[in-house]
């Protein structure tokens, strides 16, 4: 007969991911208050910061946002002067968004924040990377199952 007991909070994985989630995120948040931006914000930025250039929709599938969620992240990252948002010569219904000098200055302390991230969880770099990929693969499987 199956195991129908539930198990308490602390062995679920759903609450180890989620408190994980918010301890790194709230880490996050101090390193990236200097800066001026947010964690979304910043999730933005490194995609950009690899990118060079990007349409709203590559932005919000890389990211996983919607559009609802992802435009006003952009309208705010623009008031900060950090990106520009412009229509596609090739397609008027694309938005195209790029990094202002001001963002692309800002890319030199990704590498800061990355150490200081990486510092904080008390792990080696490849154990990191290990559980980095574990974790990703585990949200495709998830993903994918539905």
């Amino acid at each position: 007969m199956p195991d129908t007991a539930i198990r308490p909070l602390e062995e679920q994985i759903c609450f180890a991911l989620y408190s994980a989630s918010r301890s790194i995120t709230g880490r996050y948040r101090e390193l990236l208050a200097p800066l001026g931006v947010t964690y979304p914000q910043y999730l933005v930025l490194l995609v950009l910061w690899e990118t060079g250039t990007s349409t709203v929709r590559q932005l919000g599938d890389r990211l996983q946002l919607d559009s609802g969620t992802l435009s006003p992240l952009l309208k705010r990252l623009q008031a900060l002067g950090l990106v520009t948002r412009t229509r596609s010569t090739l397609d008027e219904r694309v938005v195209e968004i790029s990094l202002t000098p001001a963002a692309s200055e800002m890319r030199n302390e990704a590498p800061r924040i990355a150490e200081q991230i990486c510092a904080s969880t008390g792990f080696a770099l490849g154990d990191l990377a290990r559980l980095q990929g574990q974790i990703a693969t585990l949200a495709t499987q998830v993903r994918e199952f539905g």
